[in-house]
């Protein structure tokens, strides 16, 4: 479970980060990153096209318990889009949000470097 600090709950965050954040595609998920520099908050959007409600909310409940453990070593908002694959095979959502995670650290790190600007460490 996340905790509230760790969540996306406005439409406003939600919309910030889907528009001005840097985004990675891998066939059961969406991912956008916005660096922020503050502790990492998480959002989950999935819709209708996943499934039912109850493979709805299976699908929110995984990706909830992956990004968890995740989030703590990454200063920045993200959203994940789950798309109607992710409703398939657990192993598959997980190795998906591993790849994009590590390319969301990536990603986060190198825009943080940008903003330091030369010469700063």
């Amino acid at each position: 479970m996340l905790p509230a600090p760790a969540r996306l709950r406005r439409q406003l965050d939600f919309a910030v980060t889907l528009r001005s954040g840097r985004r990675t595609g891998r066939p059961s998920l969406v991912l956008y990153v916005r660096p922020t520099g503050a502790p990492g908050r998480a959002g989950l959007i999935v819709s209708k096209a996943v499934g039912g409600a109850v493979v709805r909310n299976r699908v929110k409940r995984r990706l909830r318990h992956l990004v968890a453990p995740r989030l703590a070593g990454l200063a920045a908002d993200v959203v994940l889009r789950a798309l109607p694959a992710s409703a398939g095979d657990p192993g598959s959502l997980d190795r998906d949000l591993a790849s994009a995670w590590e390319w969301a650290r990536r990603a986060a790190a190198a825009e943080a470097s940008l903003k330091a600007g030369p010469g700063a460490p």
